[in-house]
């Protein structure tokens, strides 16, 4: 089977070389100085277009912010609005991730309620248009093994596609992850796609996949330009 190489894409600059250079999917998003946040209904309509073109796939990012990955009810509502206008742009999926922290022991863990609501939206509860792939992104990496555990039952009866994750602190080397990214592939089962991502370049994309066992890479530098 093929590697599928998602470049992760920071406005539509890139986006054509990317493609050209073996891109088969596109993580869209801005502001990648902050780790991405949501981009403009401008952006998603060009790179959605481009794609179609070439057969390539489009994840649009719903981040209203760059910092921690604990929403308001307000911002929800945001992510929920750019959820429904990357759906109405024609993108392949959407991209997001929300935390709740426990207020006794100041830990982390997958928001629920908040993450049920935003696939519900992504899916096309409202009964309108088609429903999208959905990506749980980095936020997961913010939580502890077993609270990553929970996420990935949770996550895989939401119906979530895929959850990128670095296995590991940010800035860590991918391969020193590969042990943790290897346990979270076995525990998830099938149910959904571990989509490893953060370090991963096209030097070493094919090495990672092959030690993972996986189909998927995820990256700013996955192919090279």
């Amino acid at each position: 089977m093929a590697l599928l190489r998602e470049f992760c894409a920071e406005n539509m600059e890139r986006v054509p070389a990317a493609v050209a250079a073996g891109a088969g999917r596109i993580e869209l998003c801005d502001n990648l100085a902050v780790g991405g946040t949501s981009p403009s209904v401008g952006v998603v309509r060009a790179a959605v277009a481009f794609a179609r073109e070439h057969n390539v796939a489009v994840m649009a990012m719903a981040r209203p912010r760059g910092g921690n990955f604990v929403y308001t009810a307000a911002e929800q509502q945001m992510m929920a609005d750019d959820i429904a206008c990357e759906r109405a742009e024609g993108v392949t999926g959407v991209v997001f991730g929300c935390l709740v922290r426990d207020d006794a022991t100041g830990e982390l863990a997958i928001d629920r309620a908040m993450t049920r609501a935003l696939v519900r939206a992504a899916k096309g509860a409202d009964g309108e248009g088609e429903p999208v792939q959905v990506t749980f992104h980095m936020a997961f990496d913010e939580l502890s093994e077993e609270r990553q555990r929970e996420a990935i039952d949770v996550l895989a009866e939401l119906g979530v596609e895929r959850i990128l994750t670095h296995g590991g602190a940010a800035g860590t080397p991918i391969m020193g992850n590969i042990d943790h990214l290897a346990r979270l592939i076995a525990y998830a089962n099938g149910r959904i796609t571990i989509l490893p991502g953060g370090g991963i370049t096209h030097a070493n994309a094919v090495e990672v996949a092959e030690a993972l066992g996986v189909s998927e890479v995820h990256g700013t530098k996955i192919v090279e330009l």
